[in-house]
């Protein structure tokens, strides 16, 4: 019989406190024991659907059969942050002056290696140095996760355990191929891995064995990482000739409701509109696709963003994410940083204020893509459809006068 012993010296009812950090060292260690049942139950679940996967005993037993159950990856998966973050704030702490300089040190130091992937692929070298810097600060950090690990406690947790057990089966065939043993497989909790934080799926279907020595190594061999972020682009439809984006300045009297991914016209039709780069010459050509973005709403940056964008949102579904990503290359390939900055006072809106935000604009017949807390393009967008209706700047940016309006017309 497990107890909880703890000193009873204290200063006021000292029986009472006792017998509650006992009975609360019982609870602890009798929800671990269910944990740890059914983590093993379900590793025996595994076993054979990994061998009908044509996963190998030998990788079974060395993944399934000393896999440990990591509570606190349970944690973060259940974990979602209280407030939405503001373009501001996800911005700023990922294109940081610091990063910038780190970059073009490093762009320097392999110019060759980049170089060579750009020869061969037709993807420039500053993405590939911006994605390697927003993924894990130039190979700053991996993550200190065994992915094995985390991946098998995710596998066997309801939540998202068909995703997750794919993914595991998919690691173990990584481990299978010989590119990594599972000591050295490590990553974030979530199981993302290597220089590029590629998932197990990803690794396999895009991961190449560039440098020669037989093995996809992400984690020790700098050109097999950016070789293999390189083939994801390129998969992924990568234009070699297009830009991902610019910034730009928009006329006074612009119509924002023409703004947000869902407008693609052609460039020289946003020409006609007044739209203009802040700085160096315009994107080309004149007939391709491009959508408007602003943000952070019309009092912060604006850009035009081509189909390399969208491309990039397919490494990270987030506007944020691909702006960032666009810029920091920009940046480290020697170009200003913006010239219209995003505001910094910002309101923080919690998750549950979206959630009723996205309730109060279905009430009143807009679609706002779901209730799910998220302020995607689809909620931005019925926000916009909400400021054309009431008069206001159709910006689709959400501040605490907007939110009040909303749920005062839902009422």
């Amino acid at each position: 019989m497990f107890s909880l012993r703890l000193p009873c010296t204290v200063f006021f009812s000292p029986s009472s406190l006792c017998a509650i950090a006992s009975i609360a060292g019982m609870v602890f260690f009798s929800s671990s024991l269910v944990a740890n049942q059914q983590f093993d139950q379900c590793i025996n679940r595994l076993k054979p659907q990994a061998l009908q996967q044509g996963i190998s005993e030998h990788t079974i037993n060395r993944v399934l059969g000393q896999a440990r159950y990591l509570a606190r990856v349970i944690e973060l998966d259940r974990r979602q942050p209280e407030f939405t973050q503001t373009f501001a704030g996800y911005f700023n702490a990922r294109v940081t002056e610091e990063r910038v300089r780190n970059g073009r040190r490093l762009f320097t130091a392999h110019r060759e290696l980049f170089e060579k992937i750009e020869r061969e692929t037709g993807i420039p070298p500053k993405y590939l140095a911006s994605f390697w810097g927003l993924e894990t600060n130039y190979g700053g950090y991996f993550g200190d996760w065994s992915v094995p690990d985390a991946l098998t406690t995710l596998a066997c947790d309801q939540r998202r355990s068909t995703y997750f057990t794919q993914e595991l089966f998919n690691a173990m065939r990584i481990i299978d191929a010989g590119d990594i043993t599972p000591d050295r497989m490590k990553g974030s909790w979530a199981g993302a891995m290597g220089h590029m934080q590629f998932m197990p799926s990803t690794f396999l279907n895009y991961a190449i064995d560039a440098d020669g020595d037989g093995r996809r190594d992400l984690w020790g061999s700098l050109e097999d990482a950016m070789a293999s972020a390189a083939n994801f682009l390129l998969k992924m439809g990568w234009d070699p000739d297009l830009e991902w984006g610019q910034e730009v300045r928009l006329p006074p009297d612009f119509d924002y409701a023409l703004a947000g991914s869902h407008h693609k016209r052609p460039l020289r039709e946003w020409i006609t509109y007044g739209v203009t780069p802040v700085s160096g010459p315009g994107l080309l050509p004149t007939d391709q696709k491009v959508s408007l973005l602003v943000p952070a709403g019309h009092q912060g940056p604006a850009f035009l963003v081509t189909h390399n964008f969208h491309v990039i949102m397919r490494w990270n579904r987030s506007e944020y994410y691909a702006l960032s990503v666009g810029h920091l290359a920009d940046r480290i390939a020697g170009e200003p940083g913006l010239s219209q900055h995003p505001p910094e006072d910002e309101i923080k809106i919690t998750r549950d204020q979206v959630r009723q935000l996205q309730q109060d604009l279905q009430a009143l017949g807009i679609d706002a893509g779901g209730v799910d807390g998220v302020m995607g393009p689809q909620t931005r967008k019925a926000i916009s459809v909400f400021q054309q209706r009431t008069q206001r700047v159709a910006d689709g940016h959400l501040d605490s006068d907007l939110l009040k309006a909303v749920r005062t017309a839902a009422q």
